[in-house]
């Protein structure tokens, strides 16, 4: 990964906040051209440093009002099989390896108790679960965007 300079921390620290405004409001911003600014956008991108442009939904807008977080132990076995379910699974919005007791943290957001109950019911009939322990997010101070899928 290449270095990054302070201009370009501001440029993504401007695009994180709304990647839809334009380059010539962030070049005045920053104080360099539109054209520099572009450049280093681009340059950013081919280095992977800014991996996406994406958008931040509205859970409730969305009928996914519930955000639960669950500590997963996975079954050794099921490992590889569980990693592609959690990639591709429309009701996760976010899945982490850890370390210590547990083997993953998932975030699901669902319309209701009953959809939490019922990624459980999947995740253990798919044989995934050696164990799980359930918590729901009472309210949010800060959380990542919230990309549909």
């Amino acid at each position: 990964m290449t270095a990054i300079d302070d201009i370009d921390r501001k440029i993504i620290g401007m695009l994180a906040d709304d990647a839809r405004q334009p380059l010539t409001e962030v070049a005045a911003r920053v104080g360099l051209s539109t054209s520099a600014v572009n450049d280093r956008v681009r340059r950013l991108v081919a280095q992977g440093v800014i991996r996406r442009f994406t958008l931040d939904a509205s859970p409730e807008a969305l009928g996914l009002p519930v955000l639960a977080l669950i500590w997963v132990a996975v079954r050794h076995a099921q490992e590889p099989a569980f990693r592609a379910f959690a990639a591709h699974h429309p009701g996760i919005t976010e899945c982490h390896h850890v370390t210590g007791p547990w083997s993953y943290l998932v975030h699901v957001r669902a319309p209701g108790l009953e959809g939490v109950e019922s990624f459980l019911t999947e995740m253990k009939d798919l044989g995934f679960l050696e164990r799980s322990e359930t918590m729901l997010a009472l309210s949010s101070i800060r959380s990542a965007p919230l990309v549909p899928r």
